[in-house]
């Protein structure tokens, strides 16, 4: 969009946009172009297969919008505006937020129950909406200059113009090094910025606005200990989690085209095929990761749920060569160093859900963060408990239920567990107290960064986590304060990024959560404490479901976090041979973002057999992706062939372009 009065956006341009972004949507593409603005869009075809081609305007020609992603209400919404006069030409949920924008303005976001980022030029009034999801599900970047806005689903489109030029930002480094992602709204590349998650932007020629109209809240208490719920308020608990999971993923079924599932093995993405087989018509078909690597396999869980319910069941058998000739792929989608492989397999798994002609998946995100279900939960709850009697001596062994694979290592081990959690105990004051031990452990990666780096996070003091927190987050309940920031730090910039929108865009599969639905979250974030960790037990009122509609094998499994070898992948007979010449003295020393002798004594170390630790994996993970992300956005960017004249493509242009063009 330009800002101010300027040359018109080119068709090439548009068009090598979104020859960029041709993964997201390779079913059509549109492009609208009037002397202000260029949208694009490359569709997913998943509702009005024939009749939904993008851009599309309302009756009057006034109003034009691009739209990625999915309003799974659009049936009930589309019902209410014909009542009040608006006429549809599609049967697309993307004509219907565009009349319901033009019947409410902004605020038509709070009744859209899905996953989106989009765009709505006003050509009257030269004005343009972007918004996005609640959550950030669906991502959305942007540039802005003086005289320019330029923004896209992924930020190679936006690279794709060639007037802008990017670096990575060390700051940036140094906080996906230590929170394993950037804080939103900063991204990697300095000068591209994401629009939050439950914001929109409103921008004319002269200024952009930024709002936020939806965030996570939780009741505020005065006191830590609040009254257990009794019974007959845990049934209501549970009968009103059982009708919003039912609904919101009875809605996430709606589509033209066939849905499938993931299913883990867990509590979770077991609970979502459970639905889908009993309470819907749908005819199901699962996918799975099974790891050659028993350390990680859960393909035993996966199958006698599988067979259970009795769907037609897909296992993808994935090894650490697989994980690391795929890595390179994986880090160009992601856009952002990741410290985990995880992504990688779940690339390969959309893949392979792709190859059986699925577009869309839903699976288990979210019930972790919102229903309790991370060991990171019950660490802040142990600590708080100690840190009342910090002298005690059998109050830290609560931790050997947390750990007992730690514990049955033998007395020197536990003493390192409680040494570990015990470090900045009496610290409960702290906003960041459930995160503290986790931060400052994945904060010894850092000592593999440059010089460069380390110096332009020392001086940088005002990208901290403090800024993002809610006026009454003191206000909250401790566990509800560790959700909050896992909510928007690890689920809505690493889990639905990195792990998520990402990797099964790439593959053009979309993924559904049921989980995440707002008002699954408002209902989970209003619970009381004891329905989502009672004691040590995690997820507590999703095992009282799960009790009633699994297997005992899967509702009494103990939480297993979904994680893929690393240091494995990369080093061994059949290492990928990428992975040497990135990591050698001179690129090191070309990207200047490591320590090319701490990275040295690193790589060192592995090949000659030495065991590392958690943290030296996960800096694997970290030094190797940045590197790639360093070689593939800044020293050698490749653009992807523009979408041509062969492919679907509808471009629109106002009368006014139309008389412009020679």
């Amino acid at each position: 969009m330009n800002l101010v009065e300027s040359d018109p956006v080119p068709e090439s341009l548009m068009r090598q946009m979104l020859g960029m972004i041709r993964h997201r949507g390779p079913d059509e593409f549109g492009i609208y172009l009037d002397p202000h603005v260029g949208l694009g869009s490359a569709r997913l075809s998943i509702l009005d297969l024939e009749g939904g081609q993008q851009p599309i305007c309302n009756e009057r020609g006034n109003l034009w919008i691009v739209f990625n992603g999915e309003i799974f209400n659009h049936d009930e919404l589309r019902v209410d505006l014909e009542t009040r006069g608006h006429r549809f030409k599609t049967r697309t949920d993307t004509e219907v937020v565009l009349h319901l924008y033009e019947e409410y303005g902004p605020e038509c976001l709070l009744q859209f129950n899905g996953q989106w980022a989009l765009a709505i030029w006003d050509t009257c009034e030269r004005r343009l909406f972007l918004a996005r999801d609640r959550l950030g599900v669906r991502p959305l970047f942007y540039t802005t200059d003086a005289r320019r806005l330029v923004f896209g689903s992924e930020i190679k489109a936006i690279l794709a113009d060639p007037r802008i030029s990017v670096e990575i930002d060390p700051t940036v480094l140094d906080q996906v090094f230590r929170y394993w992602s950037p804080l939103s709204p900063q991204t990697m590349f300095r000068g591209v910025v994401e629009l939050p998650p439950g914001s929109y932007l409103i921008a004319s020629s002269s200024r952009i606005e930024i709002q936020t109209y939806w965030n996570l809240e939780f009741p505020e208490t005065e006191s830590r200990r609040i009254r257990p719920p009794t019974s007959g308020e845990s049934a209501d608990y549970l009968d009103e989690l059982k009708s919003l999971l039912v609904d919101s993923t009875r809605i996430r079924l709606r589509a033209d085209v066939p849905v499938g599932a993931y299913l883990s093995g867990g509590l979770d993405s077991s609970i979502i095929a459970y639905i889908i087989r009993n309470h819907t018509g749908v005819r199901l078909d699962t996918f799975s990761i099974a790891f050659n690597d028993p350390d990680y396999d859960e393909s035993l869980f996966q199958r006698r749920m599988a067979e259970y319910l009795g769907t037609d069941h897909h296992v993808l058998q994935v090894g650490q060569n697989e994980i690391g000739k795929a890595f390179p792929e994986v880090i160009w989608h992601t856009e952002v160093p990741v410290m985990r492989t995880s992504p990688a397999p779940m690339w390969m798994l959309s893949r392979m859900v792709r190859e059986h002609r699925y577009k869309v998946v839903l699976t288990g995100e979210g019930a972790d963060e919102f229903l309790g279900g991370y060991d990171l939960f019950k660490e802040e709850a142990v600590r708080r408990f100690w840190a009342r009697q910090p002298q005690s001596k059998w109050r830290p062994l609560l931790l050997r239920r947390l750990y007992p694979d730690i514990v049955g290592l033998g007395k020197a081990s536990e003493s390192c567990l409680t040494a570990f959690f015990g470090e900045g105990l009496s610290d409960t004051g702290s906003p960041f107290y459930s995160h503290a031990v986790r931060w400052r452990n994945n904060g010894r990666t850092r000592r593999f960064l440059s010089d460069r780096v380390m110096s332009a996070s020392m001086a940088d003091r005002g990208h901290g986590v403090t800024g993002q927190l809610p006026l009454r987050f003191d206000r909250w309940h401790p566990m509800a304060r560790a959700q909050y920031l896992e909510t928007r730090i690890f689920l809505s910039q690493y889990l639905l990024c990195s792990q998520g929108d990402r990797v099964a865009m790439a593959n053009s599969v979309e993924g559904r959560f049921p989980f995440l639905d707002y008002r699954m979250v408002e209902f989970a974030n209003r619970l009381p404490t004891g329905m989502k960790l009672r004691g040590l037990t995690e997820k507590y009122l999703l095992k009282k479901l799960g009790r009633q509609w699994l297997p005992p094998s899967i509702w009494q499994r103990p939480k297993r976090p979904y994680r893929a070898p690393i240091n494995r992948c990369f080093f061994g007979p059949e290492d990928p041979g990428y992975v040497r010449d990135l990591l050698s003295p001179s690129s090191l020393r070309d990207s200047d973002l490591f320590n090319p002798e701490s990275v040295g004594h690193l790589v060192d170390r592995i090949t000659r057999g030495h065991r590392i630790g958690e943290t030296d994996d996960m800096a694997v993970a970290g030094i190797i992706s940045t590197q790639l992300l360093h070689r593939q956005f800044i020293a050698h960017f490749a653009k992807a062939p523009p979408v041509g004249d062969g492919e679907r493509v509808k471009v629109c242009r106002s009368e006014t372009m139309e008389r412009l063009l020679p």
